[in-house]
């Protein structure tokens, strides 16, 4: 089981699916918010939602994603962890282009990690939040 003592702070991130059930909204429909975060720290470095309709994160919002956690840490992680259930193609392949190791994991392996996270965007926005 991966634990946060297990890395220094950008040496790994996680990208994650921050909602169990959709999140509706009356103009744009029903989302899923992808958030990235620091493995060490557990802080949240992006998220972007990701329409229903779509299996996963398009090219540009892999590449948001990616841009934005490099605005707010000024350097790319070594290793991007993602959960092996998530489909994350766009996102797998700009994280390589970008040199980024990609390691798919059972979500269950990050639960310690993204748990917390998924409770606390349910209580504030719905979206279930079951870790």
């Amino acid at each position: 089981m991966l634990h946060p003592s297990q890395f220094h702070v950008n040496e790994a991130w996680i990208a994650f699916k921050l909602n169990d059930a959709p999140v509706h909204t009356d103009r744009d429909g029903d989302f899923h918010f992808i958030a990235l975060m620091d493995a060490a720290s557990c802080f949240i470095l992006s998220s972007v939602p990701v329409s229903v309709s779509a299996a996963e994160p398009s090219k540009l919002e892999a590449k948001r994603l990616l841009t934005e956690g490099q605005a707010h840490k000024e350097q790319l992680p070594n290793t991007l962890f993602i959960p092996s259930e998530q489909p994350a193609h766009f996102l797998t392949v700009e994280a390589e282009r970008q040199g980024i190791t990609v390691v798919r994991v059972p979500e269950d392996q990050l639960l310690l990690f993204i748990g917390e996270a998924r409770v606390s965007f349910s209580e504030r926005f719905g979206g279930g939040g079951t870790p």
